[in-house]
């Protein structure tokens, strides 16, 4: 069962951009405002939807996950959604802050496809939880698929459905019944159900692996490794493209996310 959380003390922490002078507005680094322009160019605030997984049970008598195939769909319990996610949309609040847009937050179980066609969308993790994004295009290079056989049967992993030289086709985070301490995530940028809204994707297998690829986009650094690798040089240049991450992780904090696979998306 992922790790649960129902509150985050939204603490203050090092923000991704430059000092400011006293009295001036922070401003995010252009590799920031290259990489979220879809985000932002809008008149209306993007949507982050992010994975509440639905359980069946109650916190004091013990949960589990729902299971379609014998649990009524009004005993779901729905409220609760990993620290990862948590943590996550405070950084993309922070992120938009710097780049003076205001973001709104809606749990996965609320999301309707009114909301996929009107509206630029962030979903924040695993398709496992965030059984919302069944319902529009997803990621077509690195794709979620449970394993069918061997040693892992029954865990989520994401496979590389076109491998090239040096890359692993299938890719998994660490044992459940061991210390977790790398997983991996996808970033994926596409058109939504609307061609001219956006939809990105920040999804790991577990819910550290999401958080850390949030972290990952969030960060000046990473995000100009990411758009050198798409060789995007200006503000409006960036297509839709995907990317896979590893992502290590160090009791219960991901600790260093780097690139191991990057697509341009191919247009229909």
């Amino acid at each position: 069962m992922a790790s649960l959380a129902v509150v985050a003390v939204l603490l203050s922490s090092d923000k991704p951009g430059r000092s400011v002078v006293a009295g001036e507005p922070e401003s995010a680094p252009a590799a920031l405002r290259t990489f979220w322009n879809p985000f932002v160019i809008g008149a209306e605030e993007p949507w982050i939807i992010f994975s509440n997984a639905a359980f069946i049970g109650r916190p004091e008598t013990g949960m589990r996950y729902y299971d379609a195939s014998r649990d009524p769909l009004d005993r779901i319990w729905d409220h609760y959604t990993g620290v990862g996610e948590v943590l996550a949309v405070h950084n993309l609040d922070q992120v938009f802050g710097l780049l003076h847009r205001h973001i709104r937050v809606k749990r996965g179980s609320l999301f309707s496809l009114d909301d996929a066609k009107n509206n630029d969308l962030i979903f924040v993790g695993s398709p496992s939880e965030n059984l919302t994004l069944a319902d529009i295009p997803g990621s077509k290079e690195f794709v979620f698929r449970r394993l069918t056989s061997g040693p892992r049967e029954g865990d989520l992993a994401i496979a590389n459905i076109h491998p090239q030289s040096g890359e692993p086709a299938v890719v998994v985070a660490s044992p459940s019944a061991s210390p977790l301490t790398e997983d991996y995530a996808i970033v994926a940028l596409m058109p939504g159900l609307n061609p001219a809204r956006s939809v990105m994707i920040l999804a790991g297998t577990t819910t550290f692996g999401t958080q850390g690829a949030v972290e990952f986009v969030s960060r000046q650094g990473s995000v100009e490794d990411l758009l050198s690798r798409l060789s995007v040089t200006k503000t409006g240049d960036l297509k839709p493209f995907e990317a896979l991450l590893h992502v290590k992780v160090a009791r219960g904090v991901p600790v260093q996310t780097e690139l191991v696979a990057v697509r341009r998306r191919r247009t229909p």
